[in-house]
């Protein structure tokens, strides 16, 4: 478990699979300030959201960030260079062939959608090729779904709960499992940056 990035840290992954709650929305417009998307590398967003109400998530995340972004749909495949976010009242699954599906299974941590069930997913499709972040948050969902992808040989890192907005979901990460990096969201964006912005080989 390291708190602090490597000089010159470099890993090739196909996909960035991240997860917040309370305190989230302004966790990801820092996360990827000034980070711009690159062309292997495919982003699934789980944010906790009140069913039952349309959300503007992906019309915000692309107005501030400049990233392409959209809300989810079933067999919608990943495609590199795009947030694709969880839509209110669904678990986001990524599917074996890199495509995205819904689900109205129940609440995982009184969430749906839940960053379990899409951490889950992630490890099953895309193993040592995925890396997985969990940030601020105030419950513990998240946690079982980033020992998944540890235990799929998957990169994971937890925001530094001290900087958190809400420090239970990263304490719950950690205490679930040793993730390879816990930092603050500087530190987070220059990992971002680092597996997003490689160029193809």
């Amino acid at each position: 478990m390291r708190r602090a990035l490597p000089p010159g840290f470099r890993r090739e992954v196909d996909l960035l699979a991240i997860g917040a709650s309370a305190g989230g929305i302004d966790a990801l417009l820092r996360l990827f300030e000034g980070v711009a998307p690159g062309p292997r590398v495919a982003v699934v967003v789980v944010l906790h959201l009140p069913p039952g109400h349309d959300s503007q998530l992906a019309a915000l995340l692309q107005q501030r960030l400049h990233w392409p972004a959209r809300e989810a749909s079933p067999g919608q495949p990943l495609a590199a260079g795009m947030l694709h976010v969880a839509p209110p009242g669904y678990h986001l699954l990524v599917e074996p062939d890199r495509t995205l599906s819904l689900s109205c299974e129940p609440p995982v941590h009184w969430s749906r959608p839940s960053i379990d069930v899409l951490l889950q997913s992630c490890a099953d499709a895309c193993g040592q090729r995925m890396a997985a972040l969990v940030l601020t948050g105030a419950n513990a969902d998240g946690a079982a779904g980033l020992a998944a992808v540890a235990e799929a040989g998957g990169l994971t890192a937890v925001q530094e709960p001290a900087e958190a907005a809400h420090a239970a979901m990263p304490q719950a990460a950690i205490a679930a499992t040793g993730p390879d990096f816990v930092l603050p969201l500087d530190g987070l964006r220059a990992l971002v940056r680092a597996l997003v912005e490689a160029p193809a080989p």
